[in-house]
C-alpha cells in the first residue's frame, strides 16, 4: 500500500512538473521588465534577464550543463550545446528530481516543478559597479541531506547581498539516486574508473561555469566564495577536499556541516555500488542500460521505500571514495594539507542538535541517556556534565548535545584546516531565537525545533527575513532582527571580498588551537571560547541522533 501511494504520488508531482515546463516555455517569449543593455554573451550563446524593482539584475534559469537525460543519466556533466537567438532567463528552472518530504524546509514556501533536466543557475548582479571594478562571487549549495533541495528557494535568494555589492549564485545538482548512486557498470565504462558523486561533480562544473563566465555579469573570478548550510556545507567542505575543485574558488563559508569528526569518512566505492545493485534489484532489471530507461517515477519510488521502508539505512545514496572527486578519505587529505587550502568561516546554531540528552528532564532520564550513548565512558561524560538538579537538566542537557553534534562537526573542520593549512579559519555560532508570530510563543513549540534550530541563521545572513511571511505570516520580525541580520550580512559580504570577516561593527576572532575563540551572533554579539576539555571527549565519540552526528533531523521550516 505504501509502495503504491508512493508512486501514485511520484506520477502525480511529474505531471505537474511538464506542465509547469510546458507553460514556462510557452510564456518564456516575454520579459516583462529587461535589463537595459541585455543580451550577455556567455560562452553558449547569448542571455537576457530581468531588472527587479530593487534594480538587481536577475538571470534565472541559466543553464550550466547539458540536461543529464538518457545516457547522460548517471554520467559526469557534460557541456551545453550552444544555442542561437537570446536565451530568455527570466525565471526559475525545475528543481532536481527528488521525494516530496512533507513539511520539509524546502517546500515550506510552496511547491516547486521537479525535473531530471534541471542543471541551470541563477545570478543577482548589482544593479551597476564602478568602472574597472569587479564584485565578489558567492556560489551558494543548497542543503536537504544530498536527497532533496532546490536552488530557487525564496530562502535562498540572492538580492539583498545583491545590493550590498555581491553578485551571488544558486546552482542545481543532481541529489539522491540520481546524484549519487553508484553501479559496478557505471564504474567499469567510466574514464576514471569512478561512479557515483554526481552531485558533487555538478557543483564542479557550476564553479567552472563560472569561471568561464562570471565576469560578464560583473563578477570576479577570482573571488568566488562557495557558500552552503546543512549537506550544503558538506558539500562546500567535499569541495574544499576535492583536487577536481583547485583553483574554481578561493573562500567558504560552511553553516552546519562538515567531515572530518570521528565516523564521518566516506563510504568506499564498493559499498557505494551495492546500493545501486539493490536500487537495479528493486526495479527487476537486468543491466545499467535498462536502469537507464526506468522512468524516473519508479526510481523515486523506489528510494523512498529505501528510505521509508523496512530497508531504512541499509540502502542509501551517499557520497563515495571514488579515486576522482574523492580519492582518498578527506581526514587523510587534511592530515597531508592536501586540502585546497583557502579561508573559512564556519559556524553551526545554538539549539540545531537534539536526543534524549536535551529532552530529559530529571538526573536520572539524563544519567541514562548517558548510558545508553556512552558505555564505559559515561562516567567521565558525567563528569564533564554534571548534573545535581533536576532543574538543570534542560540546561546541561541542551549544551551536552550541542557540544557534541553540530559544534564537534565544525571544530573538527577546524582543527583540520589549521593543522596543515596556511589559509585563516574563523568560526559563529548562532544563538538568536526567531520571533514567532503573535500569540506563538517559543516556550510553547516543541524543543527540538524552537530557538536557534538547524537552517535559522539563514535568513540573516542572506537577507531573506521577509520570505517566510510570503504564504502566511510566522515570524514578527524585530528592529534588533534586521539589524542583526544587517550585521551578519556585511560580515559575510565583508569575507566574501577580502577573506577576513571583520566590519566597523564586528570583528570576528581567528581560530587557532590555542585560543579556540569564536563569534556568537545572538541577543548580543560577543566573542567565546570552546569548552576543550568537554570538546575532547567528542573528538573520538560519536553522539548518535545529533545533528552533525550522523543522522541530521527534520528542521521545523
Amino acid at each position: 500500500m505504501q509502495n503504491s501511494l508512493g508512486l501514485r504520488a511520484a506520477v502525480c508531482r511529474a505531471l505537474l512538473a511538464t506542465t509547469a515546463l510546458w507553460m514556462s516555455s510557452a510564456a518564456a517569449q516575454i520579459v516583462e521588465t529587461p535589463i537595459p543593455g541585455d543580451p550577455v554573451a556567455i560562452d553558449t550563446g547569448n542571455v537576457s534577464g530581468k531588472l527587479l524593482p530593487s534594480g538587481v539584475r536577475a538571470y534565472f534559469g541559466v543553464p550550466f550543463a547539458a540536461p543529464p537525460t538518457g545516457d547522460r543519466r548517471w554520467a559526469e556533466p557534460q557541456a551545453r550545446e550552444a544555442w542561437k537567438g537570446v536565451y530568455n532567463a527570466d525565471r526559475f528552472a525545475p528543481e532536481c528530481i527528488q521525494i516530496l518530504r512533507p513539511h520539509h524546509i524546502n517546500h515550506y514556501f510552496g511547491e516547486e516543478a521537479t525535473s531530471e533536466d534541471c542543471l541551470y543557475l541563477n545570478i543577482w548582479a548589482p544593479a551597476s559597479l564602478p568602472q574597472g571594478e569587479k564584485a565578489p562571487v558567492i556560489l551558494w549549495l543548497y542543503g536537504g541531506g544530498l536527497s532533496i533541495g532546490s536552488a530557487s528557494m525564496p530562502n535562498y535568494g540572492g538580492e539583498g547581498l545583491a545590493q550590498k555589492g555581491v553578485v551571488y549564485v544558486t546552482a542545481g545538482y543532481r541529489v539522491g539516486a540520481f546524484g549519487f548512486m553508484a553501479h559496478p557498470e557505471l564504474t567499469a565504462t567510466s574514464p576514471h574508473r569512478a561512479s557515483g558523486n554526481y552531485g558533487h561533480l555538478d557543483q564542479i562544473a557550476a564553479l567552472q561555469w563560472i569561471q568561464r563566465n562570471i565576469e560578464r555579469f560583473g563578477g570576479d573570478p577570482n573571488r568566488v566564495t562557495v557558500m552552503g548550510q546543512s549537506a550544503g556545507a558538506s558539500s562546500a567542505f567535499s569541495l574544499q577536499a576535492s583536487p577536481l575543485a583547485k583553483g574554481l574558488f578561493h573562500r567558504i563559508v560552511g553553516m552546519s556541516g562538515g567531515g572530518l569528526r570521528a565516523g564521518s569518512d566516506p563510504i568506499s566505492q564498493s559499498e557505494a555500488e551495492q546500493s545501486g545493485l539493490e536500487l537495479q534489484r528493486a526495479l527487476k532489471v537486468d543491466s545499467l542500460a535498462d536502469l537507464r530507461n526506468v522512468p524516473a517515477d519508479r526510481i523515486l519510488a523506489a528510494q523512498a521505500e529505501f528510505q521509508l521502508g523496512g530497508t531504512a539505512g541499509t540502502v542509501r545514496f551517499r557520497p563515495n571514495i571514488d579515486a576522482y572527486f574523492m580519492p582518498q578519505a578527506p581526514r587523510e587529505i587534511f592530515a597531508n594539507g592536501a586540502q585546497n587550502d583557502v579561508p573559512l568561516l564556519i559556524g553551526f546554531t545554538r539549539d540545531e542538535s537534539g536526543n534524549e540528552l536535551r529532552t530529559a528532564r530529571t538526573i536520572d532520564e539524563f544519567n541514562s541517556a548517558a548510558k545508553q550513548y556512552f558505555g564505559d565512558k559515561a562516567d567521565q561524560f558525567l563528569k564533564l556534565y554534571p548534573v545535581r538538579a533536576d532543574a538543570e537538566v534542560p540546561t546541561v542537557g541542551a549544551a551536552a548535545v550541542r557540544d557534541g553534534g553540530m559544534a564537534t562537526s565544525i571544530r573538527s573542520w577546524a582543527l583540520g584546516q589549521v593543522a596543515q593549512g596556511k589559509a585563516a579559519t574563523y568560526v559563529y555560532m548562532y544563538s538568536h531565537p526567531h520571533s514567532y508570530e503573535p500569540g506563538v510563543a517559543i516556550a510553547d513549540l516543541n524543543p527540538a525545533t524552537a530557538g536557534a534550530y538547524h537552517t535559522s541563521e539563514v535568513p540573516f545572513f542572506l537577507l531573506t527575513q521577509d520570505v517566510y511571511n510570503r504564504i502566511r505570516p510566522t515570524r514578527a520580525w524585530t528592529d534588533y532582527d534586521r539589524a542583526l541580520a544587517d550585521k551578519m550580512s556585511d560580515v559575510l559580504v565583508a569575507f566574501a571580498k577580502t577573506g577576513i570577516p571583520a566590519t566597523a561593527a564586528v570583528k570576528a576572532p581567528m581560530f587557532t588551537v590555542r585560543t579556540q575563540e569564536f563569534i556568537e551572533f545572538g541577543d548580543e554579539i560577543k566573542v567565546r571560547r570552546f569548552d576543550v576539555k568537554r570538546m575532547d571527549f567528542f573528538s573520538t565519540v560519536n553522539m548518535p541522533g545529533a545533528v552533525g552526528a550522523g543522522a541530521p533531523r527534520t528542521p521545523r521550516d
